[in-house]
């Protein structure tokens, strides 16, 4: 399994920190946006006399909630097509090993959520890219170069919509494309839609707003980035396949219940204002429109401007992304700071892709954000392995 590209340089940051440097993180969505007060208020006055298991599938009580949030998106379900799970790392897992058997092939457009491998080597299958370019902002690949792709052992197509981590929004158009060659070559569509509510250019669209494909597609999703509750480990699992829903709650049984408490906050979370996503919404997009502008204005470097999420990568004129974001820790700092990115090369499969590439998380605010472009142009004017 390999390390995490966002988490394997924390004890140089750690290093960083204990010699009195500031250390801007960039380098992962944790976003700096408070927890609703009425979410963390559920918890602290629930009333429990013993904190007991749930449903395996989650409390009903959650899952009914859901089916209203869902609904408010466009997205038909019932509360018995739904797990809830451990973060939307479990849906993945679950909807890797309930729809895949060891050795059978998922294909995905990268640079892809790193994380996808690790999950992929739980499950034992097999992880085939289709790559996609940093010059047209990472648009989905030509629907013939995921045919070229398929074999007797591929089962799914696996996207993240907005995209982790390059923060591209697949129109409806590229998900009618999916949808299509999904239907032609019986594939599942797994469907990793974390970041639904931070869309900025574009249309949303779900993979289960895709009408002749329902019994294909796997919804995983979570609260995390959502409600900027990270910490509460609360996703969910969604599939109108009867057969699928049945093998993943085994799954779900096996590992007993999803987190207790934290099911109360996302519980609550369901009933926050309808226009609760409007201040968060609005200070991502000033956050990205700052990034990107601060980074094209770089000598060398090259951004795309995202649809949605929170994220951006990009193009540096650096001979090694590993190799530099560790400098940055161990080496550089301006005004006693220094800025932490993750290396692009470890969103990709594809061994040499993503080498001069970075990904950067606008996840702190825009003063933090001007101090860390401030570091990183300081930087790349004296990094030893600049190409330029």
């Amino acid at each position: 399994m390999p390390p995490s590209p966002i988490r394997k340089l924390v004890p140089f940051a750690e290093k960083a920190k204990a010699q009195g440097i500031k250390v801007h993180h960039l380098n992962i969505g944790q976003p700096d946006i408070e927890t609703p007060a009425e979410v963390m208020n559920a918890v602290k006055n629930a009333d429990i006399k013993v904190l007991a298991y749930s449903h395996s599938a989650g409390n009903e009580s959650y899952r009914k909630k859901l089916v209203e949030y869902y609904s408010k998106n466009g997205i038909d379900i019932n509360a018995e097509q739904i797990i809830i799970t451990a973060g939307g790392s479990e849906a993945i897992v679950f909807g890797m090993i309930a729809c895949l058997d060891a050795g059978d092939e998922v294909i995905i457009p990268e640079p892809f959520y790193a994380n996808y491998n690790g999950f992929a080597v739980m499950a034992g299958i097999k992880i085939v890219p289709v790559t996609s370019s940093i010059e047209n902002g990472f648009a989905l690949p030509p629907i013939p170069e995921f045919e070229k792709l398929i074999t007797p052992k591929t089962k799914a197509i696996l996207i993240c919509n907005p995209n982790n981590p390059t923060g591209y929004l697949y129109s409806k158009a590229e998900m009618e494309q999916l949808e299509d060659i999904c239907l032609r070559k019986q594939l599942f569509l797994f469907s990793d839609e974390a970041y639904r509510e931070f869309c900025y250019e574009g249309e949303y669209t779900s993979a289960l707003h895709l009408k002749k494909i329902q019994e294909q597609v796997i919804l995983m999703d979570t609260i995390s980035k959502r409600y900027s509750a990270c910490g509460a480990r609360i996703g969910a699992f969604v599939t109108k396949n009867r057969e699928v829903y049945l093998a993943a709650l085994k799954l779900a049984q096996a590992r007993l219940s999803p987190p207790g408490l934290a099911q109360i906050l996302g519980e609550a979370a369901v009933d926050l204002p309808d226009d609760y996503f409007n201040e968060p919404k609005a200070a991502y997009l000033s956050r990205r429109n700052l990034l990107v502008n601060r980074l094209n204005k770089m000598e060398g470097v090259f951004c795309p401007t995202p649809g949605g999420a929170f994220y951006v990568i990009a193009k540096l004129p650096i001979d090694d992304g590993d190799r530099f974001c560790q400098w940055l820790l161990e080496s550089f700092s301006y005004k006693g700071q220094t800025v932490m990115l993750a290396p692009a090369s470890g969103f990709y499969e594809t061994k040499g892709l993503g080498k001069h590439e970075v990904r950067l998380a606008y996840v702190i605010n825009n003063d933090d954000i001007n101090a860390a472009m401030d570091c990183l142009e300081e930087a790349l004017k004296v990094y030893p392995g600049r190409t330029i």
